[in-house]
């Protein structure tokens, strides 16, 4: 029932678009202002702004991936050792000859522990040999040559937060569903977390992996550290870290296709990679259209100006100009209009509210209190 309420919706909002589309157009008969084509290397504009951010979040998490210590672990010659922490449950071991007694001891909640003579002992940020070294100082007082060895029984102060589509989270009629929360054990990489996770599940979209740390989001593109070996972008995980891993869009990566062709709707962008594809799987032009002034929008959002572009694809199809045939991206939208346009900026204006709600649903409900007669555009109820 929700599906098919949400197809009808939909459906509604594209006829809606189409509508307010096709007004916009007839506004003036005048050249188009959008950017060609040919002249697309001249107007970066938003595309500079983008690619200075995409490099900005790939060089920091690029130094994430290549920390020697954290509040987890610390390399100490070359060797990554976890750090205690309160509530962490310890083993100590003392020889004395060929015998050896052990002892288990919680660290308190103020990071310190009570051993043989030694009390309130600092054991909090120190490393498993690091203690050791303090504990074997200490019992030399009263020890002659004492021998000392840790090991860590239980990992308690330590752990990251798993969210979305992990397979830990899932209930199954074999499991029930994790609560998220993984304990961390020394160094701990990204695909370690999602590994004690139990993996991701197929509705990942791990193409948009967040990693939330103090405040701060970065984006990481799980599938090129996985297929392409990019390992820069494999972070070393710290004690709060969240990792979130969203579910797929309903239509994954996707492309509108709108105006004057034949099948108005969302296509996959796989299927239509570039601007002819994807006109093609439209069914190509109505009889009214001006292809010579098919409109690309991209990185389009509510706050937001988008990269509009002019293709002539009267020039593609009749004299193989293939310099036309932009290549699309992910959200692109492809608009063929009846009449030429007067003004981009005006056109994108008209159409604001739709494309909202269109490109960016989050948008719906703030547009619907707005505006009643979004609907009735589309002749819906």
């Amino acid at each position: 029932m929700l599906v098919n309420r949400s197809y009808s919706l939909l459906l509604i909002l594209l006829m809606s678009c189409s509508l307010v589309l096709s007004i916009a157009s007839c506004s003036s008969s005048t050249a188009i202002k959008g950017t060609p084509v040919k002249e697309l290397n001249l107007a970066k504009g938003e595309r500079v702004v983008a690619e200075v951010s995409s490099e900005g979040n790939r060089e920091a998490i690029a130094r994430l991936s290549r920390v020697k210590e954290n509040e987890v672990f610390r390399e100490i010659a070359g060797v990554s050792e976890y750090r205690i922490g309160p509530l962490d449950v310890l083993e100590i071991n003392s020889y004395i000859g060929d015998k050896m007694s052990t002892m288990t001891v919680t660290v308190n909640s103020r990071g310190a522990i009570s051993y043989s003579f030694l009390d309130d002992l600092e054991a909090a940020g120190l490393t498993p040999s690091e203690l050791d070294r303090e504990i074997t100082e200490g019992l030399s007082s009263y020890i002659r040559n004492p021998r000392i060895d840790i090991l860590i029984k239980e990992f308690n102060s330590k752990s990251a937060m798993v969210l979305g589509e992990f397979a830990s989270l899932q209930t199954t009629m074999y499991l029930q569903a994790g609560s998220g929360r993984i304990s961390l054990k020394g160094k701990t990489t990204l695909l370690d977390l999602i590994a004690e996770a139990r993996g991701y599940t197929v509705d990942a979209d791990i193409k948009n992996t967040k990693l939330i740390r103090g405040g701060q989001t970065y984006m990481i593109n799980l599938f090129d550290i996985i297929e392409r070996g990019d390992l820069s972008q494999n972070v070393i995980i710290d004690d709060g870290d969240t990792v979130e891993i969203p579910e797929l869009p309903q239509f994954g990566e996707r492309v509108y296709v709108l105006g004057e062709v034949v099948k108005q709707g969302i296509y996959p962008l796989k299927d239509a990679k570039d601007l002819l594809a994807a006109v093609s799987l439209a069914g190509s032009f109505t009889r009214f259209a001006k292809e010579e002034n098919t409109l690309v929008m991209r990185g389009y959002g509510p706050e937001k100006e988008p990269l509009v572009m002019m293709s002539d694809l009267k020039a593609l199809l009749r004299e193989a100009d293939l310099g036309q045939n932009v290549n699309l991206e992910d959200g692109d939208l492809v608009y063929v209009p009846r009449m030429k346009i007067g003004d981009v900026n005006d056109w994108i204006e008209n159409i604001r509210p739709i494309l909202n709600v269109l490109l960016w649903p989050g948008e719906m409900g703030r547009y619907y209190s707005n505006d009643e007669s979004l609907f009735a555009i589309g002749g819906g109820d």
